[in-house]
């Protein structure tokens, strides 16, 4: 009893971190904003130009732009981690609560519970405002297929987000991983990854297994667009990469110094 009851200040502590940060509330509006806007204006041009549509999917129209406002989330959760390590008040929560595998636990599980309410109603949001926007070329929300595209894209925004989280605990600083994530995430999704001389190991990074979540790459087996595993391989790969950008962080918090 007094493990949970410690475990759940703990947690409560990391909730009112995150409302008190006016970085939070900018960067889970900057998801909301890109995804919900791009998503309208993916809409608006397949509708203008459905006539010389190859492959037409309605869905894709609000899925894609989520691949753009995932870094909103990735932000978030770089600051939530690092936002601590710069101001130096890592060495005060770490005072306050000094066993470090409860602290990673709670500011982990609170960043991730933030992340899956913003990640469900931004996907759910941008899917059904662009699907207006198509007009009578739209789909329905529980149309063959489309559900567990949403629940894919749901699933794949929250890990990237804790695998943010994981990567700025390692690396002990904001700068650092916004740096290397959001060029590698931005520029990965927008068109390296299908570069034939990198795919064969770009295919597997994160936001790759992503797009074969929400289906929005290739067929499996295409040579040009197409990964070499199924949207269940994504799953996976996503929870590995999660898994060890968690570990990673656990380990250097518990074995470095603040």
């Amino acid at each position: 009893m007094r493990n949970t009851a410690y475990s759940r200040a703990v947690l409560a502590s990391e909730w009112t971190k995150i409302r008190t940060v006016r970085s939070t509330a900018w960067t889970l509006a900057l998801t909301f904003v890109l995804s919900v806007g791009l998503g309208t204006l993916v809409a608006l041009s397949l509708r203008a130009n459905i006539d010389r549509a190859v492959n037409f999917d309605p869905a894709f129209a609000g899925l894609y732009s989520l691949t753009i406002g995932q870094l909103g989330l990735v932000v978030f959760g770089v600051l939530l981690v690092g936002s601590e390590y710069s101001s130096g008040t890592i060495r005060t929560s770490l005072a306050a609560v000094p066993r470090r595998g409860v602290f990673f636990g709670g500011k982990m599980l609170a960043g991730a519970l933030v992340a899956l309410g913003v990640s469900v109603a931004t996907v759910i949001v941008t899917f059904v405002v662009a699907q207006t926007a198509l007009g009578p070329h739209r789909t329905m929300i529980g149309a063959d297929g489309v559900p567990a595209r949403l629940v894919g894209a749901g699933v794949y925004l929250t890990l990237i987000c804790v695998f943010s989280m994981g990567v700025a605990t390692m690396l002990r600083s904001s700068a650092i991983s916004l740096g290397i994530l959001l060029p590698l995430l931005f520029l990965g999704s927008q068109g390296l990854g299908n570069v034939p001389a990198l795919k064969t190991v770009l295919q597997y990074l994160p936001d790759q297994a992503g797009l074969v979540l929400m289906h929005l790459a290739g067929p499996q087996g295409d040579p040009r667009f197409g990964h070499d595993y199924s949207p269940w391989g994504a799953l996976m790969i996503l929870v590995a990469w999660t898994a060890a950008s968690l570990v990673g962080g656990h380990l250097t918090l518990c074995r470095r110094d603040a």
